[in-house]
């Protein structure tokens, strides 16, 4: 794992350095530098930060050459079956220096060019430059699901990217500001979809393509996309033989997922997804699994149905025989929250970001990679989404009469804070408040946190006029049609697998566990077993309808006899946080200032007597908008960093500290 950066016709060796140094966090172990001036004028740089995983030795020093000093790579990832390409590329006759797969997808790309990243199985961000042909060329590649980050600025015949956004902030040229459609985005869900970022001009390329630089011109392709069949289609094989080979699949994505020549270890929470993950590590190795689980006290735990009961793998560690750790949080989240938003780059209003950091740093002290269910939800159908499809359209049975008469009052309800059926009355709201619309429709409210009216109402004159006719859902609906012949299970599925999951779930881990120099892998996410459950697990057998529902159903049974019962019964919880406990109590102060009238004015973005009404409201206990002021407090953060230029003096501190090593 690693953090990559690059320059083609603009900056230089110094600005290369500096974009190196600020992403220092990603990789402390080692860093690197080649760059290379062409007779026709034009410039390619690359760097790299290094976190030593595999082959901890010189030999893995980056950017890495070919045996001819024509063909050059940075590269951020891990390759689950670099060892069997290398066997094939040896035997064809690449000679290797290290035992890196840096080095396999190296020679990989001279013997295959572009069609590499077919080959790859695993996690990657990367570049390479190739001038076997006298001028150079660039390519550019993101794994299949969007494991790691690729950001990228293109400008004419120039071009920058890297692991993170704010080593492209160091380049000049490059300025900070709003894009107006990414913040109607971020206020619709609490982030901001691929490709898009909060920065206008700054993109992501988006998870399975690559692009190719040569000219001064950039072209994207994508090489791959997860798949699902129609509608109508039919599943020969049997519950069971599905369930044994859905096993044996993930047992060696598992195991192949271990490989490391550092300590690793595992998240280990009450859910299903972790669990299996390390039951599966423990029936592999000899030696204890290093688990970590993180806990709030009691006091935040009351109606949020968000986070887990510490028990419950507290319990299976001890059955498993594994050496856990139970991380209990009460943070300074004052403190924290300024330091996350530097780490995330973007406004990220997911309170499990503090969660995600605080465990990793932890876990730091004794592991530096570890294993992480992300992706089990999206594969098996575990949200509490995909199964409010289906108590929709039974609700939607009801007389439309019925219907209007009772969503208001459920909407109504107070937010019933610190009682134990918060967490009810939330998901209640939910459903009174998109259940009545149209699958895509109720799908996209689901997800929605703040609606177009809302929004309309809460922006400057001067702001709505920038996005009154944009949809923050298009890259949603655009998905949708891409799978518009599938089962609408599947199509929930694919949309999340592409949005949902990468632009948020896959991006905090990444970015929350990088900030402490920790790899975090992701079993799941297997590309050879995400293509099996797609074509061969019919939806019934994802979400099972009886008296009950039965989210995952075929991994549960899958997992039967490997789990405790407990554990294969746990209803789904969460990677969460207390938020409002927190806004009630620790952040109410910071609330005030940076929400305060006028500073809400000087902004510019918002009305203030909006932005008040909402924070009156949640104390008062009249209404539930705890994640809504949570954007606003974000976003407000993020503005100070990166607009008002806060971020400077961080960038500076790491990049002087950085020279002061290496000096």
């Amino acid at each position: 794992m690693c953090g990559i950066s690059g320059l083609v016709n603009c900056g230089g060796r110094e600005t290369l350095t500096r974009m190196t140094h600020v992403q220092s966090h990603r990789g402390p172990d080692d860093f690197g530098i080649w760059e290379q001036r062409f007779p026709d004028g034009s410039y390619v740089g690359l760097g790299s930060r290094r976190l030593a995983i595999l082959d901890l030795s010189t030999s893995g020093h980056m950017p890495m050459a070919n045996e001819d000093r024509s063909v050059f790579i940075t590269y951020n990832g891990e390759i689950y079956n670099f060892a069997e390409l290398r066997r094939q590329l040896q035997s064809g006759g690449h000679r290797f220096v290290s035992d890196t797969d840096t080095e396999v997808v190296l020679h990989l790309y001279e013997e295959e060019g572009p069609d590499c990243v077919t080959r790859l199985n695993g996690m990657f961000a990367f570049a390479i430059c190739d001038m076997r042909s006298g001028s150079p060329t660039l390519f550019l590649a993101r794994d299949h699901f969007g494991v790691k980050p690729f950001y990228y600025w293109y400008r004419g015949r120039q071009m920058a990217f890297a692991s993170e956004i704010k080593a492209l902030l160091e380049v000049p040229g490059i300025t900070a500001e709003i894009d107006p459609e990414s913040l109607h985005q971020f206020l619709t869900f609490l982030w901001v979809p691929d490709p898009k970022t909060m920065f206008r001009g700054i993109f992501k390329l988006p998870a399975g393509h690559y692009a190719i630089v040569k000219s001064g011109e950039l072209k994207l392709t994508k090489y791959w996309d997860l798949t699902f069949p129609p509608k109508n289609q039919t599943y020969p094989r049997s519950e069971s033989d599905l369930a044994d080979e859905i096993r044996q699949r993930f047992r060696r994505s598992v195991e192949a997922q271990m490989i490391s020549d550092v300590p690793i270890g595992a998240f280990l929470s009450a859910g299903l997804d972790s669990s299996s993950i390390v039951a599966m590590m423990s029936r592999a190795t000899d030696h204890p699994v290093r688990t970590y689980t993180i806990t709030f006290p009691r006091k935040y735990r009351v109606g949020e149905t968000a986070l887990d009961d510490p028990a419950v793998p507290a319990r299976l560690a001890r059955q498993l025989g594994c050496d856990n750790q139970q991380i209990v949080l009460e943070p300074d989240v004052v403190g924290l929250l300024p330091q996350l938003t530097w780490h995330m780059d973007e406004p990220t209003a997911d309170p499990a970001i503090i969660p995600a950091y605080l465990v990793c740093r932890e876990a730091r002290k004794q592991a530096t990679v570890l294993l992480s269910g992300v992706g089990g939800d999206e594969l098996f159908g575990g949200y509490r989404k995909h199964v409010a499809h289906y108590w929709a359209e039974q609700y939607r049975r009801l007389p439309k009469i019925v219907r209007n008469s009772i969503e208001p009052g459920i909407l109504n309800l107070p937010s019933f804070r610190g009682s134990e059926i918060k967490g009810a009355a939330r998901l209640a709201k939910k459903m009174a408040r998109s259940a009545s619309l149209l699958s895509t429709d109720r799908f996209v409210m689901n997800a929605t946190y703040l609606d177009r009216e809302q929004k309309l109402a809460l922006y400057s004159d001067r702001f709505a006029g920038e996005v009154a006719n944009f949809d923050p859902a298009g890259q949603h609906h655009f998905s949708f049609d891409q799978v518009r012949d599938a089962d609408f299970l599947n199509q929930m599925l694919y949309v999340d697998t592409k949005i949902f999951m990468t632009s948020l779930n896959l991006t905090y881990n990444d970015k929350m566990s990088m900030a402490s120099s920790v790899e975090v892998r992701v079993p799941f996410l297997d590309r050879e077993l995400a293509e099996f459950v797609a074509w061969n697990v019919p939806p019934s057998l994802k979400i099972k309808s009886r008296l009950r529902t039965t989210t995952k159903y075929i991994f549960r049974k899958a997992m039967q006899g490997i789990l405790p019962r407990e554990v294969l019964r746990q209803p789904k919880a969460g990677f969460a946080a207390p938020v409002d406990y927190w806004l009630a109590n620790d952040l109410k102060e910071m609330v005030d200032d940076l929400l305060s009238e006028s500073q809400i004015r000087n902004r510019g973005l918002f009305r203030p007597e909006k932005v008040r009404a909402y924070v009156d409201e949640q104390r008062s206990g009249a209404q539930d908008w705890s994640m809504q002021i949570w954007q606003f407090l974000t976003l407000e953060l993020w503005t100070r960093m990166f607009i008002d230029g806060g971020f400077r003096q961080l960038a500076t501190d790491a990049i002087e500290a950085q020279q002061a090593a290496t000096a």
